[in-house]
């Protein structure tokens, strides 16, 4: 499977819509970045796109915006995350990427596997 490439602008700004709050973090993920609360992934970015993962609502929400759609690679999109429109501002992508955080928040958190 092949990685989209994406630039340091792209993290650069991923990292900029991500807001700083309990439990959450941005880190590494395959060669790009995911960010998560308690250890559950709630934003990420793939190549250039910017992935959020939303309730069922949520997503039925997002569909509905021109220029949403799969987030990850073709043919294997991941289940309950949806691309954000590229000419969304900054305020609506940040609004997105929250309302994901608040979502995966109400999840339990991570379990960390030991480490054998």
């Amino acid at each position: 499977m092949d990685m989209p490439k994406h630039s340091d602008a792209a993290k650069a700004h991923f990292r900029g819509l991500v807001s700083d709050g309990p439990g959450v973090e941005v880190k590494p993920m395959f060669g790009s970045l995911g960010a998560f609360v308690n250890g559950n992934m709630f934003a990420g970015l793939f190549g250039e796109n910017i992935g959020v993962k939303l309730d069922a609502a949520g997503l039925e929400e997002l569909r509905a915006v021109p220029g949403s759609g799969p987030f990850g690679p073709a043919g294997r999109p991941m289940g309950g995350y949806l691309s954000l429109p590229h000419d969304l501002d900054d305020a609506a992508l940040t609004a997105w990427v929250e309302r994901a955080r608040d979502h995966v928040a109400t999840l339990p958190p991570k379990v960390k596997k030991p480490n054998t």
